[in-house]
């Protein structure tokens, strides 16, 4: 296939756009793709600048053509179809993509995460310091952000504290990587009932199927992320297989691993915040993108499983 290097100038762990389109069409006009939006008098095209770009999100009513597939393909955009509001993925229960076939990609990094993944003893180790990395990366975020704060969102509070606190004591102990699930899940729970406290929702029930705005942002705002881990994964050359905690039952399970990096920290919060401001998909999707890119969470994917594909200090 043509290589179209001068759309990769960008590197993707710099890239600042997803896009969640529905009720157009994808296509190629003049060199560019664009979507098409359909008026009752006129038709509008939006250009998409897919070097800068890292996935599109195709939901409700919409379409795309061969010529703008290659186009993105050439820029390595993954792309995934999905339901309305972006959520869900359309592919069962698994998380796939359509990622550009490009062969030129790094081997360095599959080699190193397969080099220490058949041995369940590295894995769990590896799930560890992805705890210990996620837990840091929110006590970091929730420290600096001022937007948090004005939003009864603080690091150093006492119910906040501890909770991380118990979680950081007790990744190390962990046995098995179900022991691991375990504790994180509680952690999860505990940061729920933080946010529904901040932001006075307090008979919040975490539930997917629920059509509640807090459960349906949520979703939304994770399916984004997923987005985010898989770019890192493609980028990388990593399978979406090669799950260190979720990979028992869900063949792109790695995609989660690497997504739960970020989604406590910026996702959870803004979920709940737009809720109680009764946002539109919109206005909240435009939030979350806006402090993924303020934090930094695309680097923050790359700089962790990077640092796992190529850790040379097993015994």
């Amino acid at each position: 296939m043509e290589q179209l290097t001068d759309l990769k100038a960008i590197l993707h762990s710099k890239r600042a756009n997803i896009y969640y389109l529905e009720k157009c069409r994808v296509m190629q006009k003049d060199g560019r793709v664009l979507y098409l939006t359909e008026a009752k008098d006129q038709n509008y095209y939006w250009n998409i600048p897919i070097a800068n770009t890292t996935v599109i999100l195709l939901g409700t009513g919409t379409s795309i053509t061969q010529a703008a597939m290659r186009m993105l393909a050439s820029a390595g955009v993954l792309v995934g179809f999905c339901g309305g509001g972006s959520s869900p993925l359309f592919t069962g229960s698994e998380i796939e993509w359509l990622t550009p076939q490009s062969e030129y990609r790094p081997t360095e990094y599959v080699q190193g995460w397969l080099g220490f993944w058949f041995d369940e003893a590295k894995r769990l180790t590896v799930a560890k310091t992805f705890q210990q990395a996620r837990v840091s990366y929110l006590q970091r975020i929730w420290e600096k952000d001022r937007d948090l704060k004005a939003e009864n969102f603080f690091a150093d509070d006492s119910g906040i504290t501890n909770a991380l606190d118990n979680y950081t004591h007790q990744i190390p102990s962990a046995q098995k990587v179900g022991d691991l699930l375990q504790r994180e899940a509680l952690l999860t729970k505990q940061l729920y009932r933080y946010a529904a406290k901040a932001t006075n929702l307090g008979d919040f029930v975490r539930e997917r199927e629920a059509t509640d705005l807090a459960n349906g942002f949520l979703n939304h705002g994770n399916y984004l992320a997923y987005g985010l881990a898989a770019t890192t994964l493609w980028v990388l050359g990593i399978p979406h297989g090669f799950a260190v905690m979720h990979g028992k039952t869900r063949r792109g399970a790695l995609v989660f691993d690497v997504a739960d990096l970020i989604k406590d920290t910026i996702v959870l919060p803004w979920a709940f915040i737009s809720a109680k401001e009764k946002a539109t998909e919109q206005e909240f999707r435009q939030q979350i993108l806006q402090k993924f890119t303020e934090h930094k969470a695309l680097d923050f994917m790359f700089e962790q499983v990077k640092q796992q594909a190529m850790r040379d200090d097993w015994s």
